[in-house]
């Protein structure tokens, strides 16, 4: 007589998740790789661009006529105050497309494909922001001719040419804010409205357009520790004197500051997304 006996259970094997761990030097090299993506959706779809060439010809055209006789006297008057301000504002909206893009690659399923990837976790983020320079380099240059061709002079040419590099760098850390809204919110739609209510606030509760000395007095407190006013003063002073003041190393530390907050969030709110 045969006795069938049961075959012992398989027993479970449990296996560690595999972690990619990668270098700085490994790290930045898959964002300059994904910075090349990003390139390349410019190069199909060029019509991404329009913002950064059309915004920074229609902003000092239509600030100038309609605030330079009323602020200064003149709208020739008023570029030394206007360009720099501008140059700002303009340069900073370009910097809403990164948190959008980020928001449609989540929302289409094409960051799954990145985090399946043995790439480092903040590749496709720091891919998108240097990506995002080639907008703010074409804005800022734009603006820099557009401001010539209206007759601004600054004292030193050179000093402002750098203070619009600083604009650039400033801005490519200010990126992560809105990079960190991209990863927050659902739809890219709501991701545009947020960065614009904060670029509104950041952008017109500040020295851009019109003197401190014209402001209410709250609204004036309010322009003093508004890290778009230090910036704004800085190009002034490197336009004027063609010097790095004080401001400029405010800008430079409100900028890392910046940095500091918000890239480790947007890559920790990516991961748990």
């Amino acid at each position: 007589m045969t006795v069938l006996t049961a075959a012992p259970a398989p027993t479970g094997v449990t296996r560690a998740p595999r972690v990619t761990r990668v270098g700085p030097g490994t790290a930045l090299w898959h964002a300059l790789l994904l910075a090349w993506r990003g390139l390349l959706t410019f190069r199909h779809s060029p019509q991404l661009l329009y913002d950064a060439i059309a915004l920074p010809i229609v902003g000092p055209i239509l600030f100038g006529s309609i605030f330079g006789t009323a602020i200064a006297g003149s709208m020739e008057a008023y570029l030394p105050l206007m360009i720099p301000g501008v140059l700002v504002q303009i340069v900073l909206t370009s910097s809403v497309a990164v948190g959008v893009q980020l928001c449609e690659d989540i929302h289409s399923g094409v960051f799954d494909r990145f985090v399946a990837l043995p790439i480092a976790r903040s590749a496709p983020v720091a891919g998108a922001l240097l990506a995002g320079t080639v907008r703010y380099l074409i804005a800022a240059t734009t603006v820099v001719l557009v401001g010539f061709g209206m007759g601004y002079r600054p004292e030193h040419p050179g000093g402002f040419l750098a203070g619009a590099a600083l604009v650039v760098c400033a801005t490519t850390a200010i990126s992560w804010l809105f990079a960190f809204i991209g990863a927050t919110v659902a739809r890219p739609a709501a991701v545009q409205g947020m960065c614009m209510l904060v670029l509104t606030f950041l952008g017109f509760a500040s020295n851009a357009l019109v003197p401190e000395s014209a402001m209410p007095t709250w609204m004036r407190h309010v322009s003093d520790l508004n890290p778009v006013s230090y910036l704004v003063s800085a190009v002034r002073t490197l336009a004027a004197e063609g010097t790095l003041g004080a401001d400029a190393c405010w800008s430079l530390v409100a900028s890392l500051a910046v940095v500091a907050v918000f890239a480790p969030l947007t890559v920790r709110t990516l991961r748990s997304r």
